[in-house]
C-alpha cells in the first residue's frame, strides 16, 4: 500500500472518518461539493483536525464556485483561510488560481505560497481548465507546488489518460501528479497502470437516506434549484477500502 497514495475529498467532518477508517493517506476538506468544492467552516476545520487520528488534513481554499480568476477582494479572503487553515493544524492546503487569459496567476500563487509555507500545497482542477497544460505544469514546478489535482483536463480522470500519462512522463518526478475526478474501484487499476501515475484522489460516496418522518418535500431550501433534500452523498469506509483494494491487490 505504501506504493500508492489515496486522498479522499471529503465533503463532511463524517466524511473524513470514513475516509480515515477506510485506510485513505489523507483527505481535502470541502465544502460546496456541487461547486466542485469551496472552503470549508471553521467549525469542519477545528472538529476534522481534532478527530483525524493518523489520516492527515488538506484544506480546500477557493472563496466560491465558479471560474479562478479571483478579485481582490476574494484574494484577501484567501489569504486569511490560508491562515486559519494554518492555525487549525492542517497539514496542507489546496489551491488554483488563473489570469483571465487562462494561464496561472503567477504573482497571486506566490502570494498564496508564501501564506502557506510550512504547509503542503496542492494546485486544484484549475489546472484543468487553463489554456496551456504542459506549459502551466513547468510554471507550477518553478512556483514550489507539491502536487496538482488533475483530471487530464477531461471530465473524467479515466477519459483523461491520454493526457495524464503525458503529464507524468514530462513531470519525471518533480512534482507529484495526483489523479482525480471520477476515479472509483472500477477504474483506479486502469488509470494507475496507463499513466504511471501512483497517488489517486477519490470521494467514495452513497447516498445516506434521511432520518425524517416528517417530510414537506413542496418546499426547497434551494427555491427554483431543486435536490432531493431528504438524501445526502456520505463518503463510506467501505467504498474507500474497496477503492484501495482495487489498486494494492493488482
Amino acid at each position: 500500500m505504501n506504493h500508492y497514495q489515496f486522498e479522499v475529498c471529503a465533503n463532511s467532518v463524517e466524511s473524513c472518518l470514513a475516509a480515515q477508517a477506510g485506510g485513505a493517506d489523507r483527505v481535502e476538506l470541502c465544502a460546496g461539493i456541487p461547486e466542485g468544492g469551496t472552503t470549508p467552516s471553521y467549525g469542519d476545520i477545528a472538529t476534522a483536525r481534532e478527530l483525524l487520528m493518523h489520516t492527515r488534513l488538506h484544506v480546500i481554499i477557493r472563496p466560491r464556485g465558479g471560474d479562478f480568476l479571483y478579485t481582490p477582494v476574494e484574494q484577501r479572503i484567501m489569504l486569511k483561510d490560508i491562515e486559519n487553515a494554518r492555525r487549525l493544524g492542517a497539514d496542507g492546503v489546496v489551491f488554483g488560481c488563473l489570469t483571465s487569459e487562462g494561464d496561472i496567476d503567477i504573482a497571486l500563487m506566490k502570494q498564496l505560497l508564501e501564506a502557506a509555507q510550512g504547509m503542503s500545497v496542492t494546485f486544484h482542477r484549475a489546472f484543468d481548465v487553463c489554456r496551456q497544460p504542459k506549459q502551466a505544469l513547468e510554471t507550477l514546478i518553478q512556483l514550489g507546488c507539491y502536487r496538482i489535482l488533475t483530471s487530464g483536463a477531461q471530465p473524467t480522470a479515466e477519459q483523461g489518460i491520454p493526457l495524464l500519462k503525458e503529464l507524468q512522463a514530462q513531470a519525471d518526478g518533480r512534482i507529484i501528479l495526483l489523479a482525480g475526478c471520477g476515479v472509483n474501484e472500477n477504474n483506479i487499476a486502469r488509470i494507475a497502470s496507463k499513466t504511471g501515475i501512483r497517488e489517486f484522489h477519490f470521494s467514495a460516496r452513497e447516498q445516506l437516506t434521511s432520518g425524517m418522518q416528517f417530510r414537506n418535500e413542496a418546499v426547497s431550501m434551494g427555491g427554483t434549484v431543486c435536490i432531493d433534500e431528504y438524501s445526502r452523498p456520505v463518503t463510506t469506509a467501505e467504498r474507500v477500502r474497496k477503492t484501495i483494494s482495487a489498486l494494492v491487490q493488482q
